[in-house]
């Protein structure tokens, strides 16, 4: 059964820096397209950044230049590094990981940035 676990959450100041960590199991890591989403309060789920298995990356506009995405596959994790943060950012963030027809969420954890 394939398990997603985000970590790094937290309460952050304005201009501040977060990572999140995705650690995925029983799944072969590798071959999944995976990503990143947010959900903040009364809004929809978003996507933030992708990276697919063969490394190709995409990022939502609002985040272009201040978040990066990133893979390790030995460890079966992706990361998901977050400067300059505004309380724009403040949602719950998701992993994703994507293999042919089939999704897989992690559970989320909170990012909340005051001013």
């Amino acid at each position: 059964q394939v398990q997603l676990v985000e970590s790094g959450g937290g309460l952050v100041q304005t201009g501040g820096s977060l990572r999140l960590s995705c650690a995925a199991s029983g799944t072969i890591f590798s071959i999944n397209d995976m990503g990143w989403y947010r959900q903040a309060p009364g809004k929809q789920r978003e996507l933030v950044a992708y990276i697919t298995s063969g490394g190709r990356i995409n990022y939502a506009d609002s985040v272009k230049g201040r978040f990066t995405i990133s893979r390790d596959n030995a460890k079966n994790t992706m990361y998901l590094r977050m400067n300059s943060l505004t309380p724009e950012d403040t949602a719950v963030y998701y992993c994703n990981a994507h293999y042919r027809f089939f999704d897989y969420w992690g559970q989320g954890t909170q990012v909340t940035v005051s001013t």
